[in-house]
């Protein structure tokens, strides 16, 4: 898998259900559509690039095998982080800017700390291929943020949103748990 590939379905997966989700939700009902896709590109971009960076410069710090069982565990932990679940607690009504720059500020730091921001880390240590990491994970933020802004009544009126979490998070464990098989026994032997 790509690292593109591989960081659009983690990101976007993660994303369903996020609190950056429900937040751009909000704001799509108070602010014209256009800009809100707009202010949650801009600080998807601004906010992935840091994390890209950041799990590139880990790699340098820190041997793969051991990156790579990490990035691995983690995607058990987003797994179970997914089924826990987010919730919106009066972020939409934080900020006083014009509709760009309040979901654009908003957006950028609920992303700060956010699974999908720390996948995006762990992403980037693992493909090592830093620009179609970052554009894989912009990309599935901002797809899936539009699909919960144009689709989300719908999918949530006929698919429950357990079922939704469930499939996601099993998907996150089963990467989490193949990574582990692969590249556990690895570190033990090798040297």
């Amino acid at each position: 898998m790509t690292g593109f590939l591989a960081s659009f379905l983690f990101v976007f997966l993660a994303e369903m259900g996020d609190r950056t989700q429900l937040l751009t939700m909000a704001f799509a009902l108070r602010f014209d559509v256009k800009l809100v896709m707009l202010g949650v590109l801009s600080a998807t971009a601004a906010n992935h690039f840091l994390a890209v960076l950041a799990g590139g410069y880990m790699t340098s710090l820190i041997p793969l095998d051991y990156v790579r069982v990490v990035t691995a565990a983690s995607f058990i932990l987003f797994g179970i982080w997914v089924l826990r679940g987010d919730r919106l607690k009066g972020q939409d009504r934080r900020f006083k800017f014009s509709p760009f720059w309040t979901v654009a500020v908003a957006f950028f730091l609920a992303e700060m700390g956010d699974k999908t921001q720390l996948a995006t880390i762990a992403l980037a240590a693992r493909y090592q291929s830093l620009f179609m990491v970052w554009s894989g994970t912009t990309c599935a933020m901002v797809t899936a943020d539009a699909i919960g802004i144009f689709f989300g009544n719908i999918l949530g009126r006929k698919i429950p949103e357990k079922v939704l979490k469930r499939v996601a998070a099993a998907i996150f464990i089963l990467f989490g748990v193949i990574g582990l098989y692969e590249y556990l026994p690895a570190m033990f032997t090798a040297g």
